[in-house]
């Protein structure tokens, strides 16, 4: 056993209560889905993944120790009596991202990768982590939830639940937005599962996380180049090949960069239906985030502005309350005004 492992295998480590550790209510376990790689990796937190209701585990240094912090639906908290070397959970970023299929190291000291049914792994070395390693794992329901369990469990009202079926229905393209651990993916994927058992749907991510129950479902996950600096995938690649696979509908898992020009012309030539999610702290301040995006893929706002006027129907934007419930904060509907981009909420 590499000796990084046997530090985090040795470590106290005492799960958050001491609770004994819950199976999931339903579904396999998280970690039967983890090839070996990866259960190595984890050693010692492995029991962790199993926890139904945990949503995140960060690891990072802190003063020269490192420390663990779990999100289990609610809020971040520390684990305490867990710690571990630095150069123990440098080797931990280094394998999980291994297990994943990439590559991290001085050179290249970020990266993200998905194990196991859509656990997303992100890891940031030291430099550009300035106090040391730091890794953080998303974890994804034990088993999508569908659209009506959403709905149920108050994601919005009847009303507003309607709406989205029927903009389903009539093949809007839509896109989703939101903070960070708001539901987008989970979202997207429940509104992708209402379509039609005939539509062929086509994803595009950087790291695969959508899990779809869609029984005509093509994913596609961008690559990162190997050490050799040669192999790489990107979004924009993957949007142009979606494009010749006959899709029913397009599906970019998030809009970070130049590839919304893309997915915008997609969208714009007869691809209706397609969806995606975006970043955003609220709704009004999605146009501007999409001005940034499509000034990194050489449209000016004017231009951005009547592409998305007449690409993107629906505006879903997600708000996770203190106590972690997920909900519709609002819909939207983009507008031009003196050919900038705005937008309206829809009541």
């Amino acid at each position: 056993m590499m000796p990084w492992i046997m530090t985090i295998a040795t470590t106290a480590f005492r799960p958050p209560d001491a609770a004994v550790l819950r199976p999931p209510e339903t579904g396999a376990p998280r970690s039967s889905s983890l090839n070996l790689e990866a259960k190595r990796a984890l050693g010692a937190l492995l029991p962790l993944i199993d926890r139904p209701e945990l949503r995140d585990v960060l690891i990072q240094v802190r003063e020269g120790v490192g420390t663990l912090w779990l999100d289990e639906g609610r809020s971040m908290r520390r684990v305490p009596d867990w710690s571990c070397t630095p150069d123990a959970l440098r080797g931990l970023a280094v394998s999980l991202i291994a297990a994943g299929g990439r590559h991290i190291d001085e050179l290249h000291p970020c990266a993200d990768v998905k194990i196991g049914d859509g656990i997303r792994v992100h890891a940031v070395l030291a430099p550009a982590c300035t106090t040391g390693a730091a890794v953080s794992i998303r974890m994804p329901r034990p088993r999508p939830l569908g659209f009506d369990e959403l709905t149920a469990a108050g994601l919005c009202s009847a009303r507003v639940a309607e709406t989205l079926r029927d903009a389903v229905r009539r093949r809007c393209n839509v896109l989703i937005t939101g903070g960070t651990g708001t539901g987008k993916t989970t979202v997207l994927g429940a509104l992708l599962d209402l379509s039609a058992p005939e539509e062929r749907i086509i994803t595009i991510e950087d790291v695969a996380e959508l899990r779809l129950r869609h029984e005509h479902w093509v994913a596609l996950e961008a690559r990162q180049a190997n050490s050799e600096g040669v192999g790489s995938l990107s979004l924009d690649r993957l949007l142009r090949e979606a494009l010749r696979m006959r899709p029913d509908r397009i599906v970019l898992g998030e809009c970070r960069g130049g590839e919304i020009t893309t997915l915008l012309t997609a969208l714009n030539t007869g691809h209706d239906g397609g969806a995606g999610t975006l970043h955003s702290s609220g709704l009004r301040d999605v146009p501007a985030r999409l001005e940034a995006l499509g000034a990194l893929g050489g449209l000016d706002p004017a231009a951005l502005a009547r592409q998305v006027r007449s690409a993107l129907h629906l505006v879903v934007h997600l708000h996770r309350s203190p106590g972690g419930r997920h909900s519709v904060a609002a819909l939207g509907q983009f507008v031009l005004q003196r050919d900038r981009l705005e937008i309206r909420e829809l009541r």
